[in-house]
């Protein structure tokens, strides 16, 4: 008898001690993420019952309007999110949704922007203390509002698909961060399930992709734009902007042939130019050459000088990494053979860069060299719009010196001078170079996607520009189309407008 009783007691004890494991575990292991679950309502009914911070910009008048606030409702989600300007500032503030969770600001600042942030910490504990309702912290971001809506407009009029990313060069500020087709917020943070899902489904539908956030998720070939990169790299190796480079018309690469845009001599010469005339008439045989010639080991020291490479950056949100070469073990600075290395040198081939990246590499030649950490946060303040902590420019390093990026700057002015377009300012000296990007399997009847980089004043400046449209036409450049979308975020920016 005693031992069937012995049995059932240590059965019943196995049973508790398990029971009292697995109560531990859910309790303490994976309380985070529970907590943390999109679907747990009680958190969700708990962050509604504060009202969450706002999303800020300062105007020209330097006061702050703001691009997600709430108000208050009389349902059992206390705070409705609300965007000013949606489908404009989609891209930075994202959304913040009860069914499908937040993207963009909503998302990277949430802890400061629901008031958990340990920053917040002394103000929880007043609140707490005195009964005052809680309330999260707000973030000031750094888009230029003249900016972001001339980049827009510009896109938007146009019914381009692409983006505009600006910088200020000298302290890596996102002064606009714009994306079209965009979507709007506002119906994703509605409390409205039904409401939601139907904007979620349509926006989902839309094979334009408007949710994606194509300034910093999205690659694309940068075509002639990189020669920027072949031309820095050439210069800190001793070159200058006067020196001679191949006019050739045509390379042999592989079975094929790489040619110029006019399938003629550069800049009519059936000899040599300078490299300075070479960039000004975007000569492919005179990059792709003068990258074979500096080996991929070099251009790879160059793009990752620029930040090409870079799987860490975040301005808070991640950025995608851009590539001049295959994925290979999350590398990709290495290009594949020699013949890659010649259409690597006119950005083709597997050469990928996020619209915030090319960007990136205008303002470090505007810069004098020096590349800044690019960031979309100014300022944190609490409740009360008492600071907590201000953007702190930050440099990555220097790609290339002081020498080399004035004499860069002077091919890109003499590049601007050969380019098209509408949207020139008489006395406003930009430094600039277009692309036109082959894409698809059949390059030469697939639409390209047509670049501008610049930046200005060129002997000053003040913000750097890049601009990405996915054309429609075969026959598009970045003259024609993305020229004037970027001299008028430029135009803004500097007030000239």
């Amino acid at each position: 008898m005693n031992t069937p009783l012995r049995r059932v007691g240590m059965a019943m004890l196995v049973m508790v001690v398990l029971l009292l494991a697995n109560s531990t575990y859910l309790q303490v292991i994976k309380a985070d993420d529970y907590r943390e679950d999109s679907r747990n309502r009680r958190i969700l009914l708990e962050e509604y019952s504060r009202e969450r911070g706002k999303i800020l910009v300062l105007n020209a008048d330097n006061q702050m309007v703001a691009l997600a606030t709430v108000t208050p409702t009389n349902n059992r989600l206390r705070f409705l999110r609300q965007y000013t300007n949606g489908p404009m500032y989609a891209p930075i503030t994202g959304f913040y949704s009860t069914r499908y969770g937040a993207t963009g600001l909503e998302k990277a600042e949430d802890e400061i922007l629901n008031g958990s942030d340990d920053r917040l910490f002394v103000r929880r504990l007043s609140d707490l203390i005195t009964g005052r309702d809680p309330r999260g912290g707000n973030i000031v971001t750094t888009i230029n509002p003249a900016a972001q809506k001339a980049a827009y407009d510009a896109m938007e009029q146009r019914g381009f698909s692409g983006s505009v990313v600006a910088l200020d060069p000298k302290t890596g500020k996102i002064l606009a961060m714009v994306n079209t087709p965009s979507f709007d917020p506002n119906p994703l943070a509605a409390h409205d399930g039904a409401v939601q899902e139907k904007s979620w489904k349509s926006y989902e539908a839309d094979d334009r992709n408007p949710m994606l956030n194509r300034s910093i998720r999205e690659l694309y070939a940068p075509g002639s734009t990189f020669k920027l990169v072949v031309a820095a790299a050439a210069l800190e190796d001793g070159m200058t902007k006067d020196d001679q480079v191949t006019a050739t018309d045509k390379i042999q690469v592989g079975g094929s042939e790489l040619r110029n845009y006019n399938r003629g001599f550069c800049a009519g010469s059936p000899t040599t130019v300078t490299m300075e005339t070479a960039l000004a008439h975007s000569c492919n045989t005179a990059f792709a050459q003068l990258a074979h010639d500096m080996g991929a080991e070099r251009l790879g020291e160059q793009a990752a000088a620029f930040g090409i490479g870079n799987n860490e950056l975040t301005v808070p949100m991640l950025v995608e990494q851009s590539c001049i070469g295959p994925d290979v073990d999350g590398g990709c600075l290495t290009v594949a053979d020699e013949n890659a290395l010649y259409q690597s040198g006119i950005g083709q081939r597997d050469v990928r860069l996020t619209p915030l990246q090319n960007a990136m590499i205008a303002a470090a030649i505007g810069n004098g060299g020096e590349v800044m950490r690019p960031q979309l946060i100014d300022r944190v303040l609490a409740p009360d719009l008492s600071e907590i902590t201000r953007f702190d420019e930050e440099s990555i390093g220097d790609a290339m010196s002081g020498d080399s990026a004035r004499q860069l700057t002077e091919m890109m002015i003499a590049s601007e001078e050969r380019t098209g377009g509408g949207g020139k300012v008489e006395g406003l000296t930009i430094a600039s170079k277009t692309g036109t990007a082959e894409t698809g399997n059949d390059p030469k009847n697939t639409p390209p996607f047509a670049w501008y980089v610049a930046f200005a004043p060129a002997e000053d400046p003040k913000v750097a520009v890049a601009v990405v449209v996915e054309s429609k036409d075969v026959a598009a450049t970045g003259g024609k189309l993305s020229a004037q979308i970027g001299r008028a975020t430029i135009s803004a920016v500097l007030g000239r407008r």
